[in-house]
């Protein structure tokens, strides 16, 4: 695969990982979309298991989602800006710390974001758990499925 395709998976991949903080955007899809469109050219054993791997994990998260609790939003101050530092913080995190970066980084995007608004500690970190126990931890999943995917994938085209 030459290099503007794989700039393009990447970029589908990119805008999958921002779909997932966007509501209405099928930001899993659109990973899993990127990455059987890089597996369709390179057609090596390593992207085809690659593939069948990233949509085991995928259809798992879609099942955890569903079996998560459904929880209020009213009354919670979620804004397109939380979700940009939420994203933010998420996605530098796993840059930071692979992998496991992510959870603290998501949480620390919010709590940035709420302190910035609200101004005190304990005020901002009341709302990081309202809004956590909200929606925070299914959309902390998915985005974390997404990221192990285009980790593995990035990981995939580096080795190859």
């Amino acid at each position: 695969m030459d290099l503007p395709q794989l700039l393009l998976v990447g970029l589908v991949l990119l805008l999958g990982v921002v779909g997932v903080l966007i509501p209405g955007v099928p930001g899993t899809w659109l990973v899993w979309a990127g990455l059987l469109w890089w597996a369709l050219h390179v057609r090596s054993t390593l992207a085809w298991s690659l593939l069948v791997a990233a949509t085991a994990l995928l259809l798992v998260v879609q099942v955890v989602k569903w079996l998560l609790p459904p929880r209020r939003v009213r009354g919670l101050r979620i804004t397109s800006r939380m979700a940009v530092f939420a994203g933010a913080g998420a996605v530098l995190g796993f840059v930071l710390v692979p992998v496991v970066g992510a959870v603290p980084g998501f949480v620390g995007g919010i709590y940035l974001c709420e302190r910035m608004r609200l101004g005190t500690h304990g005020e901002a970190w009341a709302s990081v758990r309202a809004v956590m126990r909200a929606v925070g931890t299914s959309v902390l999943v998915e985005l974390f499925a997404c990221l192990m995917v285009v980790g593995a994938w990035v990981g995939a085209v580096v080795a190859a």
